[in-house]
């Protein structure tokens, strides 16, 4: 495998960081499909957890990401498969649920 360069363009995301920007880049290099939408996968984990802790919101950030992926990838990237729904669709840990939790009185 080869080593993954520092991009020295400024950084067009920064809620994202340097470093899903240039994994994106990696990404789009990739000519296996399976590798490349594995590797996407990840990426959108990565971004949504970075979403929630900028936004606060889980729900608001599925169709985001992938619109980020799309212009981060200057649309290389397609995230329209099932693996990426999936994650999009499971609950990030360590995020609060939306139901209604009793305060305990000291």
């Amino acid at each position: 495998m080869e080593t993954l360069k520092r991009n020295s363009s400024p950084i067009i995301m920064r809620n994202y960081g340097r470093i899903i920007q240039d994994l994106i880049t990696y990404t789009c290099t990739i000519e296996d499909e399976e590798k490349r939408q594995a590797l996407t996968t990840y990426i959108g984990q990565c971004m949504r957890q970075k979403n929630i802790a900028w936004n606060k919101d889980s729900d608001a950030g599925s169709n985001r990401i992938q619109e980020d992926i799309r212009i981060l990838s200057h649309g290389q990237l397609d995230c329209s498969f099932e693996q990426f729904d999936q994650m999009l669709q499971r609950r990030v840990a360590g995020t609060p649920t939306t139901g209604n939790k009793k305060k305990k009185n000291k």
